[in-house]
């Protein structure tokens, strides 16, 4: 059967503003080798979606057989390069979203909302 793991990319873009940067920050990467296998990209917002291009590029690069994206959020009016979630949780409109794990400035990510 399916032997599901779970690992995480903690990349940042948005630094303590609220408007993202071309720059795209390593901050913790993949340890395990994805070479050959199927990859879910899971992020809270696609947005520009610079972050999560980077992101799947990269584990193609390293041999990665598929990468999917899911997102809780979409935000399909404020994006600058081409990619498409495959799993969406909801459409949201081009407006400064925190709550529920989002912050700006890592402040308001303790709400229970968003």
């Amino acid at each position: 059967g399916l032997k599901p793991e779970m690992e995480f990319m903690h990349l940042s873009s948005y630094g303590a503003g609220t408007t993202g940067s071309n720059e795209i920050k390593i901050l913790r990467d993949v340890e395990s080798d994805v070479n050959g296998r199927d990859i879910i990209l899971v992020d809270d917002i696609l947005e520009s979606g610079r972050t999560l291009t980077f992101a799947k590029e990269r584990l193609l690069g390293r041999g990665a057989k598929s990468v999917k994206i899911a997102a809780l959020l979409d935000k399909p009016d404020h994006r600058k390069v081409a990619i498409f979630a495959d799993y969406v949780g909801f459409a949201c409109p081009d407006k400064f979203v925190v709550g529920y794990g989002m912050d700006m400035g890592h402040a308001w990510r303790q709400l229970p909302f968003i």
